[in-house]
């Protein structure tokens, strides 16, 4: 859309939410893709908010986010938190504000790999069950359907029916100014504190030295990485770990579709530049704060032929690579919801963070304010006591059961 689809937003949650939030002050911590949303939500609604980050806008994991979105999930709830997701990104994109390129989501399994042959399948009948548009194929109709994609080592693949890819910075930089035009105020490059009992934040310096307490009524820390750490300091523990997940652009062709092959763990879209690649997924615990940003060359030297294998007449060349942060939490699912008396959480989405914040936002903002229960009751992150053991499990991996 050419004209604002945020200006028309604000219009509307103005005359529907009747400032349910007037009085009430909240920090929310965190400015990427889920924080930036949710500061939106909740000035919209009436609610005075302050948005830090320790860094800039986009500057964590959102800036060095996939963009990939789509519906393909099994389970009702994130079936419908991806479909709600997916409406706004395409009621909210436009010339003015942010891309959203509608593009079919292919997800498939090689033969041979009967395990997650067989998961597909169910998923595919679940989704169907839920009412989620997907349909299974053959390789063969793959192949079909897609000229680009070789489908002959194919045992089943699948089609969902709504998605799309954007960037994932513009969208948060977009919900950022979006916040800031409803009346939050954004606090970039200020690291804070969080307390609770009650609900403090403290911005403080390199050294760590407070420069001024702030009592508010509520806090959000949606610092992705940086969350656990954060939390910590304040007492409270939270089942995550980061992570590292990696990424490239090459110099290809590629206008459709998003596709992920399960049997090799690999994801691609296309991209204004040729075509974006990823997963690379390190299954060890990382350092937030000291983290190697560079892909590694094992994922270098890997990803072109593996790709080249897949599209039919590419010669892929990288352009560039990157490595960003994702959280991991025991049972994948992510830690939504009240942590504490006034302190909220939004973390663990093992990489599927972006797609999912249009409607996280949302529907932490209810919470926040009190007005829904945001039907988040599967992510209540009081389920862990913060310091469980588990691995870390690609997030992306098929799973009959989401």
């Amino acid at each position: 859309m050419s004209e604002s689809g945020l200006e028309t937003d604000l219009a509307v949650g103005a005359d529907a939410f009747a400032d349910v939030g007037a009085g009430l002050e909240v920090a929310v911590v965190g400015a990427g893709a889920v924080g930036a949303t949710t500061a939106y939500d909740l000035a919209r609604r009436g609610a005075s908010v302050t948005l830090y980050d320790s860094g800039s806008v986009a500057g964590g994991a959102s800036g060095r986010a996939a963009g990939l979105c789509y519906d393909a999930f099994a389970s009702a709830l994130d079936a419908e938190i991806a479909g709600e997701a997916i409406e706004r990104l395409r009621a909210v994109s436009g010339d003015e504000t942010f891309p959203f390129v509608e593009c079919p989501y292919v997800w498939f399994a090689r033969e041979g790999d009967e395990e997650r042959a067989a998961a597909i399948r169910e998923q595919v009948d679940r989704m169907q069950r839920n009412g989620v548009v997907a349909l299974e194929m053959t390789g063969s109709e793959l192949g079909e359907r897609f000229p680009a994609l070789r489908g002959d080592d194919v045992a089943v693949a699948a089609v969902a029916g709504a998605a799309g890819y954007t960037d994932p910075a513009q969208y948060t930089s977009c919900l950022a100014a979006a916040a800031d035009s409803a009346g939050a105020d954004l606090e970039p490059e200020t690291p804070v504190a969080v307390s609770v009992d009650p609900p403090r934040v403290e911005p403080v310096d390199d050294t760590r030295s407070a420069a001024g307490e702030r009592h508010v009524d509520a806090i959000v820390v949606t610092a992705g990485a940086h969350t656990k750490r954060l939390l910590a300091e304040a007492g409270v523990s939270v089942a995550t770990k980061p992570y590292r997940a990696q990424a490239l652009i090459a110099d290809a062709e590629l206008a459709e579709p998003m596709w992920y092959d399960a049997t090799d763990g690999l994801y691609a879209r296309p991209h204004p530049e040729g075509i974006l690649v990823g997963n690379g997924t390190e299954p060890v615990e990382a350092d937030p704060d000291a983290y190697e940003r560079a892909a590694s060359e094992a994922f270098l030297e890997g990803v072109p032929d593996r790709v080249d294998e897949r599209l039919e007449g590419t010669d892929l060349e990288v352009d560039r690579a990157w490595a960003g942060l994702c959280t991991a939490t025991p049972d994948r699912d992510p830690l939504v919801g009240e942590v504490r008396p006034g302190l909220f959480v939004a973390t663990g989405f093992q990489g599927e963070g972006f797609m999912r914040a249009p409607a996280i936002g949302d529907r932490l903002a209810a919470m926040v304010l009190g007005t829904d229960d945001g039907g988040l009751d599967r992510f209540d992150p009081t389920r862990f006591a913060g310091d469980e053991s588990f691995d870390i499990v690609e997030g992306m991996g098929v799973d009959s059961e989401r």
